[in-house]
This record gives C-alpha cells, sequence and structure tokens, in this order.
C-alpha cells in the first residue's frame, strides 16, 4: 500500500474529480484526462508531488481496477454468448496479435535488435490496453456497434494470450535456458488446478454464498461479498502466477446467470470506476517526460508507426469479416495503442535479461503516448465522417436496442404482470430486494433478480434507460416512492405503471408526476363485490352497473382528495360525506336505468300494435 499523506490524498482525488470532468468538456475523453492529471502531478510534472515510487505503488494499487472491469465484463457475458463469441475471439484476436507481432518485430529488426528481443518487444506491443479501449469505446458509444463487440472480442484473446507470454518470457533471452527450465510443468499442472478451481468455486459456491449474504438484508454485507469474491478469485490466480484479471473474469462469467447479477454490478461499479482512474492517474505519473525532450523525433515516430501498424491491420480484419469502412477504421483506432500488459511484459523482460532498462522505460514512454492519441484520434475520425456527404449504409448504424420492461418487485403483483408479459414474448428484467423470493420463484420455474431498485445503480444495470416501461410493484411504500422519483428524475421519457398500497401512497405518487396507478386491492375488491351482489340475487347487469358507479365515483374522488390529502381534518369530513353522496349516486342511477329500461319495453309494444293493424283491416274487407 502507498505510503501518502492527507495532502497528497486530497490532491489527487482533487486531479481526479476535476479533470476528467474538464477533459470530457473538452471533447477529449475522460482517460486522456486522467493521463494529463497524473503527468502534472508525477515526479516529471510541474510541482513533483508524487515521487516514481509513489507512482509506482499507486499504479500496483490501481491495477485492482482492471481486475473489477473484467469481473464486471464477465457478468455481462453470460457463458452462451461467449461460446457464440468464440470465432471472433480467437480467430480475429489470434490473427491481430501475430500480424500485429511480426510487422513490429519487423521494425525492431531494422533498428539493429537481436530477433529474440525484437520479437518480445512486437508481441508486448501487439496487446492494447482492455481497460483504455473499453472506456473509451464506451464513451464514444461504440461498445454496443457490431465493430465495439468484435473489439471486445479481440481484447479478450490479448488478455488471455498475455498469460502465457508472461510465462514464456525466459525464452526470449539471448542466451536462453533450456526448455525444461524455461517451462516448469509442475507450475503449469498447478495453474491448470488453479483454474479449474475458480470454476467450481464460481459455480457452486458464489452463488450459495450471496444468498446467504443477501438474506441478512445488510447493504454492507452484500457489498464486502461481492469485492472478497473477486479479491478470493484474484488472490488464487496469483498465488498460480497467473493473471488475476482472467480469474476475475472467469468468475464474473459463471455469476452471469446468477439472480444477484445486478446487485453485484451496482454494489462494484464505483471501486471500479474510481480505481480506474487512478490506474490512468499512475500511468500518466510515470511518463518520464525527459525521454520525449532527449529524442521527440524517435519517440514521437514510434509512437505514430505503433498506432499506424496496429490500426492498418485491425481495419483490415474488419475488411475481411464483413465490417464496413468506418467501422473498421473505428475498429483500428480503438485498439491501436499499446496496453497495460505491455508495462507488465516489459518489466519482466529487463528482469529476465530480454530488454535493457533503458529501452523498456523508452517503450512505456511509446506505450502511453500511443493510449493518449486513442481518443484523439476517434474524436478526429467522428468529426471528419460528419463532412462526408456519402451517407453511412445501413450495416454501420447501431443495432436496436433491446427493449424490455423492468418490473420493480417481484412479489404477487409483479409476477402476474410478468407471466403475462412472458405469454406475449416481451422481454423483461424483474428485480427484487429479498432473496427468500428470489429463491421461491426460481423454484417455480421464473426469473428474477437480486436487487434493490430504489437505487440508481441497480436500475442502471438493468439498462433502465433502455426499457420500453417501468412496473412499479414494490411492497414497501417508502421504497416505492424512492425508485418513481429517481426513475421520474433521471429517465423521464420510460412510462411508469405503479402499483399502490392504499389511497395515500397513490396521492404520493401524483405529487412526483406519474399517473398510471392502480391500487393494488381495488379492482379485484369491486369484483368479488358485484359476485357478493349477484349471489345476493341481484341482475348481472344492475351488479356491474352499481360497481361501476363506485369505481367512477371513487377515481374521481381520489383525484378530487389530491388537493387536500396532507389535510387530515378535510379528508376525514370528506370521508363522513361520502356514504350520503354515494346513497344519492346508486339512487339517480337507479332511477336512470328504471327509466332506460321503461324506453326499451314500449318500443316493441308499439312494434305489436303497428303489426296487428294490418290485419284488423284485412279483416273488415272480408
Amino acid at each position: 500500500m502507498p505510503q501518502l499523506t492527507l495532502t497528497e490524498i486530497a490532491l489527487l482525488l482533487a486531479a481526479m474529480a476535476i479533470a476528467p470532468a474538464i477533459a470530457r468538456r473538452f471533447g477529449i475523453g475522460t482517460v486522456l484526462g486522467y493521463l494529463l492529471a497524473g503527468i502534472v502531478l508525477g515526479p516529471y510534472g510541474f510541482r513533483h508531488v508524487f515521487s516514481s515510487h509513489d507512482a509506482h505503488e499507486i499504479l500496483e494499487l490501481a491495477e485492482f481496477g482492471i481486475v473489477l472491469l473484467l469481473f464486471l465484463i464477465g457478468l455481462e457475458l453470460r457463458p452462451r454468448r461467449l461460446w457464440a463469441m468464440r470465432s471472433a475471439i480467437f480467430k480475429v484476436g489470434g490473427a491481430q496479435v501475430i500480424a500485429s507481432a511480426l510487422a513490429l518485430a519487423g521494425i525492431g529488426l531494422a533498428f539493429g535488435l537481436a530477433w529474440q528481443t525484437a520479437l518480445f518487444i512486437g508481441l508486448a506491443l501487439a496487446l492494447s490496453s482492455t481497460a483504455f479501449a473499453l472506456q473509451v469505446l464506451e464513451e464514444q458509444g461504440d461498445l454496443a456497434a457490431r465493430h465495439g463487440r468484435l473489439a471486445f472480442a479481440v481484447l479478450l484473446f490479448q488478455d488471455l494470450a498475455a498469460i502465457p507470454l508472461i510465462a514464456l518470457v525466459p525464452l526470449f533471452a539471448s542466451r536462453a535456458p533450456e526448455l525444461h527450465e524455461a517451462m516448469d510443468l509442475t507450475a503449469a499442472a498447478r495453474g491448470l488446478g488453479i483454474i479449474v478451481a475458480v470454476v467450481l468455486i464460481g459455480h457452486f459456491v458464489l452463488d450459495k454464498l450471496l444468498r446467504v449474504v443477501a438474506r441478512t438484508k445488510v447493504k454492507e454485507a452484500m457489498t464486502a461479498a461481492a469485492l472478497l469474491s473477486v479479491v478470493g478469485v484474484a488472490m488464487l490466480m496469483q498465488m498460480a502466477g497467473l493473471s488475476a484479471a482472467l480469474g476475475a473474469f472467469i468468475a464474473g462469467a459463471l455469476l452471469s446467470e446468477s439472480s444477484y447479477r445486478h446487485q453485484l454490478e451496482a454494489d462494484l461499479q464505483p471501486f471500479q470506476g474510481l480505481l480506474l482512474g487512478l490506474f490512468f492517474t499512475a500511468i500518466g505519473m510515470s511518463l518520464d517526460v525527459r525521454i520525449i525532450g532527449a529524442e521527440p523525433a524517435k519517440v514521437f515516430g514510434l509512437a505514430a508507426a505503433l498506432v499506424l501498424v496496429k490500426t492498418v491491420i485491425l481495419y483490415g480484419l474488419g475488411r475481411a469479416v464483413g465490417l464496413g469502412d468506418r467501422p473498421s477504421r473505428r475498429l483500428g483506432l480503438s485498439l491501436s495503442q499499446g496496453g497495460e500488459f505491455g508495462f507488465v511484459l516489459l518489466t519482466a523482460g529487463v528482469a529476465a535479461g530480454v530488454v535493457t532498462n533503458a529501452t523498456s522505460n523508452f517503450l512505456i514512454v511509446v506505450i502511453t503516448l500511443s493510449m493518449a492519441a486513442t481518443p484523439l484520434l476517434l474524436g478526429l475520425e467522428k468529426l471528419g465522417s460528419r463532412f462526408k456527404k456519402r451517407p453511412a449504409p445501413a450495416y454501420d448504424a447501431l443495432p436496436l436496442r433491446d427493449e424490455h420492461v423492468v418490473i420493480a418487485g417481484f412479489g404477487r403483483f409483479g409476477q402476474i404482470a410478468a407471466r403475462v408479459l412472458r405469454g406475449k414474448k416481451i422481454p423483461f428484467i424483474a428485480l427484487d430486494i429479498s432473496a427468500e423470493q428470489i429463491d421461491l420463484v426460481k423454484r417455480f420455474g421464473a426469473q428474477a433478480f437480486f436487487g434493490d431498485a430504489s437505487r440508481a445503480e441497480i436500475l442502471e444495470a438493468a439498462q433502465i434507460a433502455k426499457a420500453r416501461a417501468f412496473i412499479l410493484a414494490i411492497d414497501d411504500v417508502e421504497a416505492s416512492l424512492r425508485a418513481a422519483e429517481l426513475v421520474r428524475q433521471r429517465y423521464p421519457d420510460v412510462p411508469i405503471f405503479a402499483r399502490a398500497r392504499n389511497r395515500n401512497h397513490a396521492h404520493r405518487l401524483l405529487d412526483l408526476g406519474v399517473t398510471n396507478i392502480q391500487r393494488e386491492t381495488f379492482l379485484s375488491a369491486l369484483e368479488m363485490t358485484r359476485e357478493v351482489l349477484v349471489g345476493l340475487g341481484y341482475s348481472e347487469r344492475e351488479s356491474e352497473r352499481v360497481t361501476r358507479t363506485f369505481r367512477e365515483h371513487d377515481e374521481r374522488r381520489l383525484i378530487e382528495d389530491y388537493a387536500d390529502y396532507s389535510d387530515m381534518e378535510k379528508l376525514q369530513a370528506k370521508a363522513r360525506s361520502d356514504a350520503a353522496t354515494l346513497e344519492r349516486l346508486f339512487a339517480e342511477d337507479a332511477e336512470e336505468a328504471e327509466e332506460s329500461d321503461d324506453a326499451k319495453s314500449a318500443k316493441p309494444i308499439k312494434l305489436a300494435a303497428a303489426e296487428k293493424a294490418p290485419e284488423k283491416v284485412e279483416t273488415a274487407a272480408e
């Protein structure tokens, strides 16, 4: 853990709060803002607030943000979807790593490096930054597009490839050890065993652990359990000398079918965002600007070559799999930078004698500059595309959103709505705060997710912004009102259909601007009352008329009472006069019904008289 003073922590937090906001304001991306803040605060910046040692320690701590990022990505990727992406992951991802490594190794050979060193550097630079690229893709709105999904597949392969590359670093040394020394079969078997253990724990243990914690209804315990899941898996992977990020991804993918998926995402998202910001800030601190000043042409030239080589290769791969011109360009630019695994490989290369410390520091500066260039290049590409007269082809557009319904509260009320939606094949996401309720409905074949729908993070994880409707069926009045207020404030275009416990609850929902309200027992009580009237001898028609009259009166009074719902004395006075009002309404309604019946019965009598008249005339004629 870095030993920082409160002043240094305050400066770091201030920089992380201000720099990305300013960067977003100028449209250059929050990641670049973090990098610039790190450069200013770092040992080579203007104030020298943090030393190189501090920057290194902060970077080590902040790398846990990448672990959290991969865990959250795993939560979004169900195993079936991951299997469906296997072609893009291994074919496109493998082709990118191999082609980029060979091309960059060729540049290394041109600079007079040994072939082993050139190939090692080529492989290190071929890996892009998962954290950086995904952040930029999300900010640019590209992550949901086809080229964004393809970029994710390539990044996933790179993360998988980084593991054996780190293990095989000694083989690239000029005087490589024997193969049996470089590759410890026992360590490999241990690593494989740890991966199997992670899979088994994720599948059989984590979900049960989260269920036990959820039943305590202690929010802090749930957050701690979510963090423990990630830290525990990362610890197991590191024990085997493997990538903690890969372990986190596996654990996340195994929990993607869990009922607690949305709750986990909401609990971990703030930590992931903060640590990723800290990671990029630490990268900026580590940038030795003296190297840029000493050899600016060489540094910027190699950074430009790195970006160009990877962009061209990825553009070609994008076109080969059917992407259009512009999506292929954006695919190439989004993954054109070096990555955090490049830093790890270069550090390991120095320890193994593959590269010198000076070469490693130089390449770290090149990688950092390539990172800084990514959001700028994507922004310029987007700006340039606006001046093109030719419209983009249909397949360049973002795919249609999966319009769905979010159901908050999966008790009796919410389940009825869900059954109808399922019958009509309308997709929905059901949330409930009760772990027992989630387990119960699962046993009967229904699916709901654990999560407090009155929290912004949970609704965001349920993609409420893309929803066609929000069904508010939460039993707890205060939680229901919090959820309604949240949706009305942040997602005003999403229609709300709300369940109200009672009249006061309905009035408070009206206060928030919710107008589609159903009181939970009102209609069922009316229907039962209609059946009681029929059982007492009243006709179906009269029973229907009486209950309809009551419903119209009560709904009208509900709106009238709304103006005074906080004045208990006025409400009590209205309630006392309500019985008399109802009696008058029923009497007036009965009179109207009688007059209507008389009119209907008179009409056929006149018709009968008209029909008999000709018969009498004919008889007289005879």
